[in-house]
């Protein structure tokens, strides 16, 4: 990974998401009214965050996960209902705060712990679960891959992270979406091929512990995005 250009769209996503999209975000991710293309995002998140939910164990007392990415915290909170000491961590200061503020009166307040930053830091100690839904979206492959090797390195159970499949679909909503107005786009999200990110990740010598264990796709409207489930050997 050249930290520069990572650094660099992490940059640019931290600006979209505080001063561009967060009201739209902010609406998104909740249960007021959307256009049709937005709820149809809404719709694939829910069952993107269903899936992610499949994947980890039901029961998640005592153990840490990192909500790569967390957002507004949707996905924060229910991993926080399963019993899980969850490390919440986005680019985006807005998006955090909004997430503090919804956090359920049911959570005990040291439930969660948010923190504004970059999801690699070592800050975050060792976790025992990772989730990365749609936060590596916006990466070219080698810099996923770096990033899998990141969080590796601090991680004892799995990995679950999802990325944009390259599809001819996908970059034609991409191209279409580009007559939207404004307040319909997305940040520029870097479609990947799936087959050859697997087998770089089976290549990978700094991952020789871990595995791809499934995958899966979801498909609902303008929401795609492949799930990667990475466990230890």
């Amino acid at each position: 990974m050249t930290m520069t250009a990572f650094e660099e769209r992490r940059g640019l996503l931290e600006a979209y998401f505080d001063r561009t999209a967060m009201d739209a975000w902010k609406q998104l991710t909740s249960d007021a009214p959307v256009s049709k293309i937005r709820a149809t995002v809404r719709a694939g998140r829910d069952r993107m965050h269903r899936l992610l939910l499949s994947w980890l164990p039901h029961d998640l007392a005592g153990l840490r996960v990192l909500d790569a990415g967390c957002g507004t915290g949707a996905l924060a909170f229910k991993l926080a209902h399963r019993g899980a000491r969850v490390i919440a961590t986005d680019v985006s200061a807005s998006l955090i705060e909004i997430a503090r503020d919804r956090m359920p009166p049911e959570l005990p307040q040291d439930a969660i712990d948010f923190r504004c930053g970059d999801m690699l830091h070592p800050a975050f100690g060792e976790v025992d679960h990772v989730v990365a839904m749609d936060s590596l979206i916006h990466y070219e492959t080698n810099d996923i891959l770096a990033a899998l090797v990141g969080l590796g390195r601090r991680t004892s159970r799995s990995m679950l992270v999802t990325v944009a499949p390259r599809t001819p679909a996908l970059a034609l909503m991409h191209t279409v979406g580009r007559v939207f107005p404004r307040g319909n786009r997305a940040p520029a999200i870097v479609p990947a091929d799936i087959t050859r990110l697997c087998r770089r990740i089976a290549e990978e010598p700094a991952l020789r512990d871990w595995q791809v264990a499934q995958t899966e796709r979801i498909i609902n409207g303008f929401y795609t995005s492949h799930a990667i489930q990475l466990v230890r050997r």
